[in-house]
């Protein structure tokens, strides 16, 4: 069974042995956004389910794509979710060679949202980082910065000041992977070693 990690209501139920209600459901995947499962549902799930993946909105952009460039056809959000979930079992459990399949259901695709698929599909397919930083505001500062992160392409930057705070700078950057996870915790570890204590990792 799949679910969005901000709509998990089945996870939670079958965590917890009955239906409970979230606290909050993200929308992005609408027509697998609920709040509470239903008790024949519920009943049905705890009997036959295997598992329960979750997977988040980045995973499921990555996937949208993945289904275009296969096979020219888009997804809903909620359509691409069994590949994202798919993709994110094969990962976890190293399967290689076999054949599989998922159902895929759903396209009623909102145009508007096919920007927002389009920028995050990069970071579902872990080929960029965000990150959010917070950097003394003193000469050599931002040098400093720059040379941590090297060669990279830097894919998003933003660089902002503000008097209530005079003496740090808060920089948001996007940065384009090669090497995937592990090139991202180099990143982290390369500027927490510099001293930036307040790095943020936001994907």
């Amino acid at each position: 069974m799949l679910r969005r990690k901000d709509a998990a209501c089945l996870k939670a139920a079958l965590e917890a042995g009955h239906p409970v209600e979230l606290p909050r459901v993200g929308l992005f995947a609408e027509g697998v956004a609920v709040k509470r499962i239903g008790d024949e549902t519920f009943r049905l799930c705890q009997k036959y389910v295997d598992d329960v993946i979750t997977v988040d909105s980045d995973a499921i952009c990555a996937a949208v794509k993945d289904l275009f460039e296969d096979v020219r056809a888009i997804a809903e959000p909620s359509g691409a979710l069994a590949l994202a979930g798919l993709k994110k079992y094969v990962e976890e459990h190293q399967i290689k060679g076999e054949r599989l399949a998922h159902v895929l259901s759903g396209a009623n695709v909102n145009f508007h949202g096919l920007r927002y698929v389009s920028e995050r599909c990069e970071l579902g397919e872990k080929r960029e980082a965000l990150f959010a930083v917070t950097i003394p505001e003193q000469k050599g500062s931002f040098l400093r910065f720059c040379q941590i992160l090297g060669q990279r392409v830097v894919t998003e930057f933003n660089y902002r000041y503000s008097d209530a705070d005079p003496e740090n700078a808060r920089i948001f950057v996007g940065v384009r992977l090669s090497q995937g996870l592990q090139e991202r915790k180099e990143i982290v570890q390369q500027l927490t070693e510099a001293g930036l204590s307040s790095l943020r990792s936001l994907r």
